[in-house]
């Protein structure tokens, strides 16, 4: 096929950018960590339904959907998509407040949710909004990670000691169900659900890379049966139908669209958050270039079409996603056969899942959010910044005491903000001439304190020159002038990437006070599309082109012409090679 037209259709099928790297071996690499990762799906998918609320079937369908139009639509190649843990305990949260979990009402609910998530992702992909990840601060995954693994944890609790708590009751409320029912533990329950949490934890540990989850589910079903599961109340899962995904249909009414719409909106984000984050950490191992549009669209489509066949809302993971890579996945067939194979073990062994006890899956379910908490991250953020520190904080507390889409919201809004304040105080450096350098090479005085002129001062700013930072500008521009009685100052923007309509006028303003003063606001060293955009404007014009300056040579010598020349008499610093210079050739 020409390149040009492979080029073409790509934009509409990207998966027309691998598949020429498909070949024997690939497949044969592919196959296997297609085979691991649908090994590791099967409990999990198992549990992130129980998570979320809906029928443990549900995780499958999601497992056997999602990955597969995530995989042919998004740009990374190892990325495995599906249900996740904190996706799910979302849509439980989310949705537990407007029906019964489990319930066909809340099944139904939950397909319009993962559909309307969907298609917010997609918009954002064909709107080229991939960036707004990158301004979305990794602490708020990591605080609100953390605080949904605690949530999950004490979603379980219940199955593990045998006890009854309330469905829906807030965090706190159900530890102190928990602690009121602390006498009516089942201990045949604790027994089955500790079984199968050390069994997980040995075979991990012994043997890292074989299935540790369902050999822990096998140990713990074998455990129930010995005790006699029936004789002592320790309850079973109902049976998983084995069959493939049904269709289904999700409510596009218009007053459920208005109700789950906001809740949709925090899904989506999170579940691009995730997403991306995972494919840019394997990315950076693998060496592949990660296009986030491509990725929201392929998201949002493997949620929308996944609504459509009882899958629920998914995004990327990271346990299948790094296990994926491992194994040696070279294309994204892995994720297809991944999910190939999930079928085909579904259709062989679906019935046995009526011998695996609820407290065996609450065994496995608290492993899973004891290993979502990234301990190692949380040290470093505490280490190194308190800012970071604080977001970390705040996202974990309103995860665990406000509804979840709030704290996902305060998380992005708190990094939003620090990221304001940090680019609202831009570094603004004072420069001057080393003389012991042949060259005169412009150096930071702070960290080598040299002489300065008397009537110039030159600062160079090192951010962005916006809305939000010409207030921090303005004030260093006024120190200067009004304080040291400076009246010429030059800028050296080099380090400036952009100015907006607002940092533009700032600078038109103090040029003006400056010119009233006696002197002037000169630059030097603006970037190209800086000067563009200033001269589009008419801003350039307003200050007046002799301002403007392409070298820092030519810069100082029309300054120091404009300089008053009886102090220049007196100057003992003489830091300008103009200053050296007989006074006849510089008043010529």
């Amino acid at each position: 096929m020409d390149n040009n037209l492979t080029n073409r259709l790509a934009i509409f099928f990207p998966f027309l950018r691998w598949l020429p790297l498909v070949n024997r071996e690939t497949l044969k690499k592919d196959f296997m960590a297609g085979l691991t990762g649908a090994i590791i799906v099967l409990p999990q998918g198992i549990a992130f339904a129980t998570i979320a609320g809906l029928p443990p079937e549900y995780g499958l369908y999601t497992a056997m959907v999602t990955p597969i139009i995530a995989a042919l639509f998004g740009s990374s190649r190892h990325l495995i998509s599906g249900p996740t843990t904190a996706i799910s305990i979302v849509v439980f949260t989310t949705l537990s407040r407007h029906a019964e979990p489990g319930s066909p009402e809340f099944i139904q609910l939950a397909l319009t949710l993962t559909f309307l998530a969907g298609a917010y992702e997609f918009g954002f992909g064909l709107a080229r909004l991939g960036t707004l990840v990158n301004f979305v601060s990794h602490t708020v995954v990591v605080g609100f990670t953390a605080g949904a693994a605690i949530l999950i944890a004490t979603s379980q609790i219940k199955h593990v000691l045998g006890v009854h708590t309330p469905r829906g009751e807030s965090f706190a409320h159900t530890w102190m169900d928990v602690f009121h029912s602390i006498g009516d533990i089942n201990y045949f329950v604790l027994v089955v659900a500790l079984s199968t949490l050390i069994t997980a934890i040995l075979v991990k540990k012994i043997f890292p890379r074989s299935p540790h989850l369902l050999i822990a589910l096998v140990v713990g079903s074998l455990v129930a049966l010995l005790i006699g599961a029936e004789q002592h109340g320790i309850s079973l899962v109902p049976a998983i139908p084995s069959h493939l995904p049904p269709p289904s249909r999700p409510d596009l009414s218009l007053a459920t669209i208005q109700e789950l719409a906001p809740e949709a909106f925090a899904v989506a984000l999170l579940a691009l958050i995730e997403a991306v984050s995972i494919s840019r950490a394997i990315a950076t191992k693998s060496h592949q270039r990660i296009d986030s549009n491509q990725e929201f669209i392929g998201q949002g489509l493997s949620n929308m079409f996944g609504s459509f066949f009882s899958a629920y809302a998914g995004s990327g993971s990271f346990t299948r996603s790094g296990v994926n890579y491992a194994a040696g996945a070279v294309t994204p067939m892995s994720a297809i056969f991944a999910a190939l194979l999930l079928m085909l073990i579904v259709l062989l062994i679906a019935p046995l899942t009526a011998y695996l006890p609820v407290a065996a899956m609450g065994g496995v379910i608290l492993l899973v959010a004891w290993n979502l908490i990234e301990f190692g991250q949380i040290r470093t953020l505490v280490r190194a910044s308190a800012s970071e520190t604080g977001i970390l904080v705040v996202t974990f507390l309103a995860t665990l005491f406000l509804e979840l889409e709030f704290a996902i919201y305060i998380g992005v809004i708190l990094s939003l903000v620090i990221f304001l304040s940090r680019t609202s105080h831009p570094e603004i450096v004072t420069l001057a001439p080393d003389r012991s350098n042949p060259k005169g090479k412009w150096i930071n005085v702070d960290a080598k304190p040299v002489p300065q002129c008397p009537q110039l001062r030159i600062l160079r700013v090192d951010m962005s020159i916006y809305f939000g930072s010409i207030n921090h500008i303005e004030n260093e521009l006024a120190k200067i002038s009004e304080k040291q009685g400076i009246k010429h100052i030059l800028l050296e923007l080099s380090g400036v990437n952009f100015i907006d309509v607002a940092g533009a006028e700032m600078l038109v303003h103090e040029a003006h006070n400056l010119e009233a003063a006696g002197g002037g606001l000169y630059f030097v060293g603006m970037k190209s599309r800086v000067w563009q955009f200033m001269a589009q404007g008419g801003f350039i014009r307003e200050i007046g082109a002799s301002h403007f300056f392409d070298s820092k040579a030519q810069a100082i010598s029309s300054i120091y012409k404009r300089l008053d020349k009886s102090i220049c008499e007196t100057c003992m610093t003489r830091i300008f090679r103009e200053c050296l210079e007989p006074r006849e050739e510089t008043n010529s």
